[in-house]
């Protein structure tokens, strides 16, 4: 793709750099941007640039926060007897908008993937099994998406916590294997945390 512009070419590689941009969608973007405001584009750069300096992680939870507590984790009405165990805060939301859980999340940051190089110790694992040895959870629900690296991951959170006095489920097969949770539909994914079952009736099936 040929360039009258070195700044415009700079702009167009930065933008294709984000997931399922490519370089011609980058470059209809750059041109909607130059197309616009100036205080438009600016406001844009500020936000970004205003979200990665200042944005918290939940000190509890993991999830994106403005705070050092994040909302859900703060709200005296959430039952915190309950924790669903997440990949990332992408299914945090997907979760939220089914409006079908009242408990208390924890973001993991990852499925576990030796192809990827990543193992147990990269992701929030050991400050989830700590909340379980505190004992005031009751349930853990694994809602991690029902992939080969999903199972592991259900599967080795299962290992370390089975000593300990806490019921663990999983979120129920309508959602299809394979499946990521943010592409679900709210009724599928809500009545898949509703009718989760045991995690031992998981591992027989």
């Amino acid at each position: 793709m040929e360039f009258s512009s070195k700044l415009l070419e700079k702009a167009v590689n930065e933008m294709s750099q984000l997931p399922g941009i490519g370089k011609r969608t980058a470059l209809r973007l750059v041109l909607h941007m130059l197309r616009q405001p100036e205080q438009q584009t600016n406001d844009l750069a500020n936000a970004l640039q205003k979200m990665r300096l200042e944005i918290n992680f939940c000190k509890s939870c993991h999830n994106i926060s403005d705070v050092e507590l994040c909302e859900i984790c703060s709200n005296p009405h959430r039952d915190e007897s309950i924790i669903c165990v997440v990949e990332d805060i992408r299914d945090v939301m997907a979760i939220e908008n089914t409006s079908s859980f009242r408990g208390l999340y924890h973001v993991l940051n990852g499925k576990i993937s030796p192809m990827d190089g990543i193992g147990p110790n990269d992701l929030n694992v050991e400050s989830l099994v700590a909340k379980v040895k505190t004992g005031t959870v009751k349930e853990l629900i694994f809602a991690l998406s029902s992939t080969m690296e999903g199972d592991t991951t259900n599967f080795y959170i299962y290992r370390q916590i089975q000593d300990y006095d806490v019921k663990t489920s999983t979120i129920a097969r309508g959602i299809s294997v394979g499946d990521e949770l943010e592409y679900a539909d709210e009724v599928t994914l809500g009545r898949s945390i509703v009718n989760r079952i045991p995690f031992e009736v998981s591992l027989k099936s």
